[in-house]
């Protein structure tokens, strides 16, 4: 029996989320789909990070085990078979005790506002076309990095054992029409990020002070966080791997 991780890219705006559910259109699933068909057998997938409906990847990891042999054109394969809105972009040999989840050291997310109207970033951004104080929303930003404690980011009906989440990047850029929010941490809740994102938007705007920011993070109550940002403008964008874990797999 051999174990594979799997790299796949998605756009997010049909799915129900990332993870297999009962009665529900999600990735992973037309993930397990298109392997089962490639290989004539059942291929049940494990994910390294579930993501919400409506949220994209530009990097994710499944991994799955089997005993049959790997098609030469691979890739060419699996693709031909997924969505259109779903890439399978590489595989790689691991081994057999890996666990995509368990193995992983971080995860990367983007953020994206664009500030004009912009037909082309209706699926891939959040239009925010209001005034807004770059210099506190970096400050927020900044604050992030100094608490470990997010239960004030996680929403409701979550299974977690633990709220605890070490940030290591955590910071705001702009361009001429885009502002875009990086963060990086070990773990992320249920919502995380677009709650860290919706708060903090709130401090940009002048509605929630640097303070009150501070206190709702120490209040560890998620009433004091806003998870309405749209799910459209988050973007798994990498997760970190110990270096020379994942070895490809030399197929096409």
């Amino acid at each position: 029996m051999s174990r594979y991780f799997i790299e796949v890219g998605y756009k997010g705006a049909q799915y129900s989320g990332f993870q297999v559910q009962e009665n529900a259109h999600t990735v992973q699933a037309e993930v397990d789909r298109a392997l089962s068909i490639l290989f004539r057998d059942k291929i049940e997938s494990t994910g390294s990070s579930r993501t919400d409906a409506g949220v994209n990847a530009y990097q994710n990891f499944l991994h799955f085990d089997t005993e049959l042999p790997l098609h030469p054109q691979f890739l060419y394969k699996i693709n031909a078979i997924l969505p259109e809105d779903v890439v399978l972009r590489g595989i790689y040999g691991v081994p057999p005790e890996a666990n995509s989840r368990f193995a992983a050291l971080s995860r990367s997310y983007e953020y994206t506002l664009y500030t004009r109207k912009d037909p082309f970033m209706k699926d891939r951004g959040y239009f925010f076309p209001y005034k807004i104080d770059i210099v506190a929303l970096q400050a927020a930003a900044t604050i992030l990095k100094e608490y470990r404690d997010f239960s004030t980011f996680s929403k409701r009906n979550t299974q977690v054992k633990t709220f605890i989440c070490a940030i290591e990047e955590s910071y705001w850029t702009e361009s001429e029409e885009r502002i875009v929010y990086n963060v990086t941490a070990n773990r992320f809740l249920r919502g995380m990020v677009r709650g860290l994102v919706g708060t903090m938007l709130r401090v940009g705007r002048g509605k929630l002070s640097l303070e009150a920011f501070r206190a709702a993070i120490e209040s560890r109550d998620c009433t004091n966080a806003d998870f309405a940002v749209p799910p459209q403008g988050l973007f798994l964008m990498k997760v970190r791997y110990p270096d020379n874990f994942l070895q490809p797999v030399d197929v096409v």
